[in-house]
């Protein structure tokens, strides 16, 4: 069940599921807030929860509404395409057989069947990416085992709009978002060991600051590059 609740002027979308613990979330592109709280929990308990969270959620909100955003694509010649953190001009050729995508130094060069339309092109090279964060995290994520002495049973790649990554602890798996084959490679290994050190601590208090540190020094100048980096367009349904 779904219910608005009102503090002020901010709107909070309210889901009660069958959790065990509430789950505060805002959302592009403009800052919608959502709590998911267990079926039991009251109304004023919510209310109580999210004043206790306000600074951080217009922290959030202003933070949304301010980065970023890339133009929205079209797949066309000589359009600016992101690759490992570097600029490439696209270029498309069309012609019979399967779809591919090679990449060569500032050129990325997409081939398709002719017709093939701007929502096939994304999907080609939606694929190609995911191709590229596969292959990076295949010796990424065994290196990173050995040194934080966990194990990964499964990792995804996947598109994501509001998250980098996310680390599922009982299940030994973890997900990231397909756009961080964009990114210059130190963003991917951050949330890569980000997500990676909730195998050994969940939550993000002290000890996962402190495991941080640890396995990865400076890993807070990485999270800034890759906060003020653009967040690529969506057809953001609010």
């Amino acid at each position: 069940m779904t219910i608005a609740m009102k503090l002020g002027d901010l709107r909070i979308e309210v889901v009660r599921k069958d959790i065990k613990n509430l789950h505060l979330s805002v959302h592009p592109p403009n800052g919608r807030v959502r709590i998911a709280v267990p079926r039991h929990v009251s109304d004023d308990a919510i209310r109580a929860f999210t004043i206790g969270k306000l600074a951080w959620i217009r922290q959030r909100r202003t933070k949304l509404q301010e980065q970023e955003r890339e133009a929205p694509r079209e797949f066309i010649d000589r359009e600016t395409h992101y690759v490992w953190g570097r600029r490439c001009l696209l270029r498309v050729i069309e012609s019979d057989g399967a779809p591919t995508v090679d990449w060569q130094a500032q050129r990325l060069t997409l081939h398709v069947r002719p017709g093939t339309d701007p929502v096939q092109r994304a999907a080609v090279l939606e694929s190609w990416y995911r191709t590229q964060l596969r292959s990076a995290t295949a010796s990424l994520i065994p290196r990173w085992e050995a040194t934080l002495r966990v194990g990964v049973s499964r990792c995804y790649v996947q598109r994501m709009r509001t998250r980098w990554g996310s680390c599922n602890p009982v299940a030994r798996s973890i997900r990231l978002n397909t756009d961080l084959a964009k990114k210059p490679r130190a963003c991917l290994e951050y949330v890569l060991v980000h997500e990676m050190t909730h195998l050994l601590q969940p939550g993000h208090g002290a000890r996962f600051v402190e495991l941080m540190d640890r396995f990865l020094p400076g890993w807070q100048h990485r999270r800034t590059l890759l906060n003020r980096l653009p967040l690529r367009h969506h057809d953001w349904l609010c």
